[in-house]
């Protein structure tokens, strides 16, 4: 890396906890829900079945254009008695009140406070997936999302990030007069329940009574014993051990489930897995649970394409290829978008090298689903339409990446912990994996990662994460985003020490 180049090594401490959602957001849960056509009656009906005093704060997501005067706050507060307004001050989010977007505008959700913004030009009417998103962000498991009558799919992926930060999700079911955005989502599987509009209001009725949405609870029940036992039944079905998966974050995922089935304490848990083989592989898909998108973080990626990407092509050699390895590749997105950054600068280079993409995770149905390399429509957000032309086709409702970039990604089931790593890889990407194991992991996994890069090789890390005790393995060649330069070149790698069996979690 040039020298005008070169980040200060800023290492954060690899032993914090994962960054816990919601810290600056509202401490109450926030309802968000998103319709569009024939939405209103479905709307009506949901107010108008809630009680007045459930605690939480509700927040109405519509599209509509900017020319057209809405009259839904109006029309929604002869549904209820909860207070409603037209958001147009960017108000803090109070529990018990109803807050509409205003026509033309999207709308998210930052502190606790809604933020009006321009709607997102290339990515159509998205607005119900961008509030969703912050919302994810800002309340984390206090997040829940709600996707009633509505056409096309907006709103799927933002259930996937609430879901993925442990909140709730709901869809209606075939009682909505548009069925396409309620199907889209309960289609990608991160819809908890599917209710009509007044079941809906009942079921969250029940869930503020519930202590999965007490924050104080769930630290102070946080590593209670009744962890191990169910890490226990799970590694017994599945053989991944949760063990050493950080405290908290295993502590809401399981009272989280606890909640989905009505169950009041942790024994009682333990004893619906024992007797519900089905719940123990519901459980482990919810631990595994990751966000993920393509071109996460768009900044990151330009500054792979500025600094590391030109330099590992101008240094590969002309009979081997560069090889790269996603570790925790969910579904998939994250390889693919590095491949297709590959190709755009090795095009840019005017180089022939060849890609070789290992994307692993431990989760095979998110192994299944990337192979596939199939993509429902809303991935239009994340996704310049010049890219989506070029490496995507249109089909079935969706979009599949093209065969000349599925070929270059090799996806199979790997646990980084337990299983061998791959050798002679040039770049590792391994973004907020680390942030979700106890230290006794982080300080395998970063000597092995040391250990299977070549010399002058890189590692990718979140903004989060660090070399933490591998400081001296690796030396850091970027902070923003967490980039790190591998083991120099007059230096041979120290094989790492033999991996016990543990988990790994999805990102």
């Amino acid at each position: 890396m040039p020298d005008d180049e070169q980040f200060p090594p800023a290492i954060s401490d690899p032993a914090s906890d994962e960054p816990v959602a919601g810290e600056g957001g509202a401490a109450f849960p926030i309802v968000g829900a998103g319709a569009s056509a024939g939405g209103i009656e479905a709307l009506k009906l949901f107010l108008g079945a809630l009680p007045v005093d459930t605690g939480m704060g509700f927040v109405i997501v519509q599209h509509l254009a900017p020319e057209r005067k809405s009259g839904l706050a109006e029309i929604l507060a002869r549904a209820t008695k909860m207070p409603v307004c037209e958001v147009r001050d960017e108000p803090a989010v109070e529990p018990d009140h109803v807050y509409v977007s205003p026509p033309g505008r999207d709308m998210i959700i930052e502190g606790g406070r809604l933020r009006l913004l321009p709607p997102e030009s290339h990515a159509g009417s998205r607005g119900i997936d961008r509030f969703f998103r912050s919302l994810a962000e800002d309340s984390g498991h206090l997040a829940i999302g709600v996707v009633l009558s509505g056409s096309a799919s907006d709103g799927t992926l933002g259930l996937e990030e609430i879901k993925a930060a442990g909140g709730v999700n709901f869809a209606q079911d075939d009682s909505a007069q548009q069925d396409s955005m309620p199907r889209s989502a309960i289609a990608s599987g991160c819809v908890d329940f599917v209710l009509s509009p007044e079941g809906i209001a009942r079921e969250l009725a029940r869930l503020a009574r519930h202590p999965y949405v007490a924050a104080e609870a769930l630290v102070a029940e946080a590593g209670q014993p009744i962890h191990s036992a169910v890490a226990e039944i799970v590694r017994r079905a599945t053989g991944v051990d949760f063990t050493h998966y950080k405290a908290n974050t295993l502590h809401r995922r399981i009272t989280r489930r606890m909640m989905l089935h009505r169950l009041e304490t942790p024994r009682e848990y333990e004893e619906h897995l024992r007797r519900t083989p089905e719940e123990v592989e519901a459980l482990y898909q919810d631990i595994l649970i990751g966000v993920t998108s393509f071109f996460r973080n768009p900044e990151a990626f330009d500054a792979l394409a500025r600094m590391v990407f030109p330099k590992l092509l101008a240094a590969c050699a002309a009979d081997e290829p560069v090889r790269l390895w996603t570790v925790g590749c969910a579904s998939g997105e994250e390889a693919y978008s590095l491949a297709i950054v590959f190709t755009e600068c090795a095009e840019a280079a005017g180089s022939a090298a060849r890609l070789q993409l290992f994307a692993t995770d431990v989760n095979a149905r998110c192994i299944e689903k990337a192979r596939a390399g199939f993509y429902p429509r809303s991935i239009a957000q994340d996704v310049p339409p010049e890219r989506l032309q070029r490496f995507f086709t249109e089909e079935g409702g969706g979009y599949r990446i093209r065969k000349t970039i599925r070929e270059r990604c090799i996806f199979s089931r790997h646990n980084v912990v337990a299983d061998p790593p791959f050798s002679r890889l040039d770049f590792i990407s391994c973004r907020n994996l680390l942030i979700y194991l106890e230290p006794v992991l982080q300080q395998r996994i970063v000597p092995l990662f040391h250990y299977a890069l070549k010399p002058g090789g890189w590692l990718w890390l979140g903004s989060s994460e660090s070399v933490g005790a591998g400081r001296g393995l690796l030396e850091a060649g970027g902070a923003r985003p967490k980039i790190f330069l591998g083991p120099p070149r007059d230096r041979p790698p120290t094989p790492p020490r033999q991996a016990g069996p543990a988990g790994r979690v999805a990102r």
